[in-house]
């Protein structure tokens, strides 16, 4: 289970024909009680998300916007992931398509990473620029020596 926004609960509740006053009087009470809160369950789905997927904050703002969220506190909670963040989390899977293709044809290759990175929400320069650092990583050999040089943001490293 996970927590649910308040336009999620909404939804069930509507589902379940549950009448429009009894409806906005329990999410209002809810809300009273902290068991609601979208400013929470945003920070929490950004940090979750951006960990463990790595998806940008553009594919992050889209989820939340689907999920119903208010666009001011999608905003803030986007907000938290930084543009290091960012670059430093689409390296890493930059990195992981990279060892993954290793018998491909390099031009191949260079299209399937930043395919996949557009597909997680990047943008081209952030892409190419991804794509850059995972091959200097990989000719200069710093993963041998210094396996900490690309960690994403969740602390786990790729």
């Amino acid at each position: 289970m996970r927590a649910r926004t308040r336009s999620e609960l909404a939804g069930a509740l509507r589902d379940k024909e549950v009448p429009e006053e009894v409806r906005a009087a329990v999410l209002d009470r809810f809300e009273e009680l902290g068991l609601i809160d979208d400013a929470d369950f945003a920070e929490q789905w950004v940090r979750s998300r951006h960990g463990s997927r790595g998806l940008s904050r553009r594919a992050l703002s889209q989820e939340l916007s689907l999920k119903g969220v208010d666009q001011e506190i999608i905003s803030q909670a986007v907000g938290e992931v930084s543009d290091e963040d960012e670059l430093s989390a689409a390296t890493g899977l930059a990195l992981a398509r990279l060892r993954a293709g290793s018998g491909v044809e390099r031009t191949r290759l260079e299209r399937r990473v930043l395919s996949a990175l557009a597909r997680k929400g990047y943008g081209p320069d952030v892409c190419w620029e991804a794509l850059h650092r995972a091959d200097q990583l990989l000719a200069e050999g710093l993963l041998e020596e210094d396996p900490d040089a690309v960690q994403r943001p969740d602390g786990y490293w790729v």
